[in-house]
């Protein structure tokens, strides 16, 4: 047997259980609408300092709303459900009896439970875009992606720590409240990092927030484009932005570097 028929055979047992008929048809419609009811150029195109860099953004930016939160539920639903529901069902224990590397069996899971969902969303995502103003994105294809990076990085960053928690609990249901909470609460915690800072006159609770959420660093950029001096709180340069992103990703691969080695090393299966 070939190396690659039994990874294979477990993404594809994945990839079912994930998304029986008719999960990924209804998610697929829903991204396809939540995208194209959302879309927004933003009022303030009519501002002579808005660029027509800016106008991707807000653009990019109006189509996240609903999609995104479609896409946060999926992914976690998987986490929680898929490897969970493994774990507690104790199918892990098969997909061992396959000549794979345990690390191969983490994989094949993670890529259908956050990648066939991540690939779902950009595409539809960036062709919706294409379809509404391809004059504007494609000379600005790399403000979009690094909106979309921004922007997915907390969702990431909570399925990283919904990882470690599945690994650990070996069920889906706590986990997926668990994730759910949690993201909600980084929704919360970054609406009070924005009031203390102007309470404070300081720019390092959004900066503290960055960390983990880059998207409020390239928000903060944005306006300070569009309107002079921004906010008055914070004027981040373009650099820091890009620092910010590093910073996070480079915390979601430690959590799932982690995750990695609890699977390989700690899971006792």
């Amino acid at each position: 047997m070939g190396k690659g028929k039994p990874f294979l055979e477990v993404l594809a047992s994945a990839i079912h259980e994930d998304y029986r008929f008719p999960i990924l048809e209804i998610f697929a419609f829903l991204y396809t609408l939540g995208t194209f009811v959302f879309a927004s150029f933003g009022s303030s195109i009519v501002s002579q300092r808005v660029t027509n860099e800016s106008i991707a953004y807000t653009l990019t930016s109006s189509l996240l709303g609903l999609p995104l939160f479609i896409f946060i539920i999926l992914i976690f639903k998987n986490i929680a459900y898929g490897l969970g529901s493994d774990l507690e069902k104790g199918i892990i224990q098969s997909y061992l009896s396959y000549p794979l590397k345990r690390w191969a069996i983490l994989t094949a899971k993670l890529i259908s439970a956050i990648g066939i969902a991540l690939i779902l969303f950009v595409t539809i995502q960036i062709s919706a875009l294409y379809v509404l103003a391809p004059d504007i994105i494609s000379p600005y294809l790399g403000t979009v992606i690094l909106t979309y990076a921004t922007t997915l990085s907390p969702s990431l960053f909570v399925a990283g720590i919904m990882l470690l928690v599945t690994l650990f609990l070996r069920r889906g249901g706590l986990t997926l409240v668990i994730g759910i909470v949690l993201y909600f609460a980084m929704s919360i915690i970054s609406s009070v990092a924005l009031v203390v800072a102007f309470a404070t006159d300081s720019s390092v609770p959004l900066q503290i927030m960055s960390v983990i959420a880059p998207n409020v660093a390239l928000a903060e950029y944005y306006s300070s484009i569009n309107v002079p001096f921004g906010n008055g709180l914070w004027s981040p340069a373009f650099s820091e932005v890009l620092f910010f992103t590093g910073i996070s990703y480079t915390i979601i691969g430690v959590l799932f570097f982690l995750g990695y080695y609890y699977f390989i090393r700690r899971l006792g299966l």
